[in-house]
């Protein structure tokens, strides 16, 4: 059975003594090094919303299903805070400070940001990202932060770091999968690829069922992508036409091509009975050689 307590950043976190909530407020304070790139437990109690929060509006629904899912796994994501003497002002994650309150926490995990922290900070998340014991979901909250945080573009983080460009775009794109997922990836239960191949489903519902076909049938990450291929095609008609298009229809195809000397594609639909001629071109010549046909 998965550990549902397995805390974040693996003895990075830390609870807040009280000598520390009051002494550690600027990064050049002794101590500051236990905050700044590293995760602390923060009691909700001295915790408050910042108050030029552009966002006013929190749906209480999508608010309790969200409590339900910390209260079943944890918090994935840690929210960022603003030292402020003892007390610490929301950055990021109002939605997951409301949604431990009703889940009944009374710390939650979060990022502490400190004055005057930013080359610290910087140090600190790239030290971090270099460690070899990091799974897939805390490698994408460090790169997300070192370019939230930070300020980075995608293309200045791949040269400090030497990762690929392409490899760091699939590894954020992870952080949009559910707490669920995530969880499972973080566990091991599940792997990075299976993620990026139940990302490739847009509707979080059929990424649901995706994962819980994965899970249930062990499927390795091709068959989950060839799985993950198949619903997309369950889901487009025209694809499903296009896979079964009758012999007539390609004969048809391929004669038109001869004579327009074009690509040509019929798409027709499930039925037989209606569908369209897609003619390709390059270039105006090619159009005007097409248009010739039909003068």
């Amino acid at each position: 059975m998965r550990d549902k307590k397995r805390a974040m950043g693996r003895g990075l976190g830390a609870i807040l003594s009280a000598e520390s909530k009051a002494t550690v407020n600027s990064a050049t304070d002794e101590g500051a090094d236990k905050f700044v790139g590293n995760i602390v437990q923060v009691s909700l109690d001295d915790i408050y919303p910042n108050a030029s929060q552009p966002r006013t509006y929190f749906d209480e629904k999508a608010l309790n299903e969200l409590a339900e899912s910390i209260r079943s796994l944890g918090i994935i994501q840690p929210i960022t805070l603003r030292k402020d003497g003892d007390k610490f002002e929301i950055i990021s994650g109002e939605r997951r400070y409301r949604a431990s309150k009703i889940a009944g926490l009374e710390t939650v995990p979060a990022y502490i940001r400190l004055v005057n922290d930013q080359e610290l900070l910087e140090m600190a998340l790239v030290e971090n990202i270099q460690r070899e014991d990091l799974d897939a979901i805390e490698i994408a909250l460090t790169y997300q932060r070192l370019l939230e945080e930070i300020g980075l573009t995608q293309e200045n983080l791949s040269q400090r770091l030497g990762k690929d460009r392409t490899s760091i775009t699939n590894s954020i794109r992870l952080l949009r999968l559910s707490p669920e997922i995530q969880d499972a990836i973080r566990s091991g239960e599940i792997s990075a690829g299976h993620g990026r191949a139940i990302l490739s489903q847009d509707d979080p519902e059929k990424q649901r069922m995706l994962f819980q076909k994965i899970v249930a049938h062990k499927l390795n990450v091709r068959q989950a992508e060839e799985e993950a291929s198949r619903m997309k095609n369950e889901a487009n008609p025209e694809k499903r036409a296009k896979a079964v298009l009758p012999n007539h229809f390609k004969k048809a195809e391929k004669n038109l091509a001869d004579i327009l000397n074009s690509k040509v594609e019929i798409k027709a639909a499930a039925n037989g009975k209606k569908g369209k001629i897609v003619l390709d071109f390059k270039n105006e010549e090619e159009l005007e050689n097409i248009l010739s046909h039909f003068r």
